[in-house]
C-alpha cells in the first residue's frame, strides 16, 4: 500500500540517459508521481525526490550515468535520489555505493517503482530503513527472472506521446548488453495497448511514437503479431500520427511495409538498425540478416513510398571490422536510399562474446571512420531536404519558447522551422499546412511558409 500523504507537497526532479522508451518510462513515472501531489522542480530549485533512468548501451553511457547522478546529488543535498534503468540493472552494487544515492531498482523492479519508493522513503524517514550515509538499498533479479512489463504512454513535457509496446530482447548479439540489462522479449496485449493510445486521444494527443526495445518481436508474451497491433492503433480515431521508433530489418515484413504505405496513420518514416554493411561483420555480430536482405527492405519501401524518411543505425570501429570491411559498409550506405545514419563508435563492453574476436580498431581509426559517416548522413540528409523545398506539407507543431521559432516535423519526418515573428503558442500541438521553403543557416530544418 502506498502512503500517499508522505508525497503531498514535495517536489521531484527527472533525468532520462538513452532510448525513446526510457523517455517514455520517466514521463510516465513522473506523471504517476504527480498524481500523488508531487510536482516537478522548477530549474535551480531543489528537489524532495530526485529520479534518474539511467542507460548502459557504451562506455560513455556508464560514465555519463555516473556524472548524472553526482551532479543530481550535489545539487539536491537532501533528496531522496532513485536509480533504475539499464545500468542500474547491470552495476546495481557499484550504483548503490555511490554517495547519495537512496534506492536502486532494477528492470523488474522498475514495473513497482513509486510501491518501491514509497516503501523505502517511508522507512528512511521512520528509521526502519538505513540511512543514506551508510548505503542505499537495492533491489535487482537476476536476467532470466525479469518478466514483469511496465506499462507506459506519456508525452512529459512534450507533444509527442511515446507508447511502450514491448521489452527486452532474445537477439544477444555479440556487442550488446541490452538483454542482460532488460531482460528477455515481452510485451503486453494489443487491446491494452489501444486502451492506453485511447487515452492519450483524450488528453489531446495527435502523434504516438511507437517504442520498446525489439518491437518487431512483439507478441512473444502473448502469441499476437506487430502487424496485427499496427492495424489495430490504426483504427484509433483521435491519433493523427504513429512512427515506428526502430525495426529490425529480418522484422519488417513486406506485409507491414505495404499497410504503412497506405494507412490512415502510420508515417512513410522508417527507422532500421543496419549496424554494418559488411557481411562479415554482421555474421561477427550475429545479426540476423546480410546486406542484400536490408538493401531489399530499402528498395520496397522507397517503392511503396519515395518520400519516405529512413534512418539507420550504424556501429564503426566494432572488433573484426578491419578497414576493408569498412569500406565496404561505406560504399554499401552511399549507394543506398536512405536519408540519415545514427552513428556511434563501437564499445567494449564486459561480459559480451565480442571480447573474444580478435581483431581490435584503434580509437582514432573509430574516430576517422565516425567523420567519414557523418559527413555522408550530412549530404543525404542536406539532398532529400532540398527535394522537398517549394512543396507544401503538413506540420505537427510543438511547444516553443515565447519569442524563438517553433520547430515541428512533416509526416515524413522533416524537420521545419516556423520564425519568432510567425510563431504562436496556439499552434502547439497543431497540424499546420506550410509551405517548405529553404534550408535554415544551421542546416538542420526547412523554413515554413504559413499558407
Amino acid at each position: 500500500m502506498i502512503d500517499t500523504s508522505a508525497f503531498q507537497g514535495k517536489t521531484a526532479a527527472y533525468y532520462t540517459l538513452g532510448c525513446k522508451l526510457n523517455f517514455s518510462e520517466t514521463s510516465t513515472f513522473g506523471k504517476m508521481l504527480q498524481e500523488l501531489g508531487v510536482r516537478t522542480a522548477q530549474k535551480g530549485e531543489r528537489a524532495d525526490i530526485c529520479l534518474i533512468n539511467t542507460c548502459s548501451v557504451t562506455e560513455v553511457a556508464d560514465k555519463k550515468c555516473r556524472q548524472q547522478i553526482h551532479r543530481m546529488v550535489r545539487e539536491n543535498p537532501s533528496a531522496f535520489v532513485v536509480v533504475t534503468g539499464c545500468y542500474a540493472q547491470l552495476e546495481a552494487d557499484e550504483v548503490a555505493k555511490i554517495d547519495g544515492v537512496s534506492l536502486v531498482l532494477g528492470s523488474d523492479e522498475k514495473a513497482n517503482l513509486i510501491q518501491f519508493l514509497s516503501d523505502a522513503w517511508t522507512g528512511a524517514r521512520d528509521g526502519s530503513v538505513s540511512s543514506r550515509e551508510s548505503g542505499s538499498a537495492f533491489f535487482r533479479k537476476k536476467t532470466k527472472d525479469i518478466k514483469s512489463f511496465a506499462p507506459s504512454c506519456s508525452r512529459g513535457n512534450r507533444t509527442r506521446y511515446f507508447l511502450k509496446v514491448q521489452d527486452g530482447c532474445d537477439y544477444f548479439c555479440t556487442y550488446c548488453t541490452i538483454p542482460y540489462a532488460r531482460g528477455f522479449s515481452r510485451n503486453p496485449t494489443i487491446a491494452s495497448l489501444v486502451a492506453q493510445a485511447e487515452e492519450a486521444v483524450s488528453e489531446g494527443g495527435k502523434e504516438i511514437v511507437l517504442t520498446g526495445v525489439n518491437i518487431g518481436d512483439f507478441g512473444k508474451t502473448t502469441g499476437e503479431h506487430f502487424i496485427n497491433l499496427v492495424k489495430a492503433l490504426d483504427g484509433v480515431e483521435g491519433i493523427r500520427r504513429y512512427r515506428i521508433s526502430s525495426l529490425e530489418p529480418d522484422l519488417l515484413s513486406d506485409e507491414l511495409i505495404s499497410y504503412c504505405a497506405q494507412s490512415r496513420a502510420f508515417m512513410p518514416h522508417f527507422h532500421i538498425p543496419l549496424q554494418s554493411g559488411s557481411d562479415t561483420v554482421l555474421k561477427l555480430m550475429h545479426r540476423h540478416y546480410d546486406r542484400q536482405l536490408f538493401a531489399d527492405k530499402i528498395h520496397r519501401i522507397k517503392e511503396l513510398m519515395p518520400d519516405a524518411f529512413i534512418g539507420v543505425d550504424v556501429m564503426v570501429g566494432c572488433r573484426g571490422e578491419t578497414p576493408e570491411c569498412f569500406e565496404e559498409t561505406y560504399e554499401f550506405l552511399k549507394a543506398l536510399d536512405v536519408t540519415q545514419l545514427h552513428v556511434f563508435p563501437y564499445s567494449e563492453r564486459p561480459g559480451t562474446s565480442a571480447l573474444n574476436i580478435p581483431y581490435v580498431v584503434s580509437e582514432k581509426d573509430k574516430k576517422l571512420r565516425s567523420k567519414r559517416l557523418l559527413d555522408l548522413s550530412d549530404e543525404k540528409t542536406i539532398a532529400f531536404y532540398q527535394h522537398h523545398i517549394g512543396l507544401e506539407a503538413e506540420v505537427l507543431f510543438e511547444k516553443s519558447t515565447r519569442g524563438r521559432a517553433m520547430h515541428g516535423f512533416t509526416r515524413n519526418y522533416i524537420r521545419v522551422e516556423l520564425s519568432p515573428k510567425e510563431a504562436d503558442p496556439a499552434m502547439d500541438n497543431q497540424l499546420v499546412n506550410v509551405r517548405l521553403g529553404e534550408l535554415t543557416a544551421d542546416k538542420q530544418s526547412l523554413k515554413a511558409i504559413l499558407l
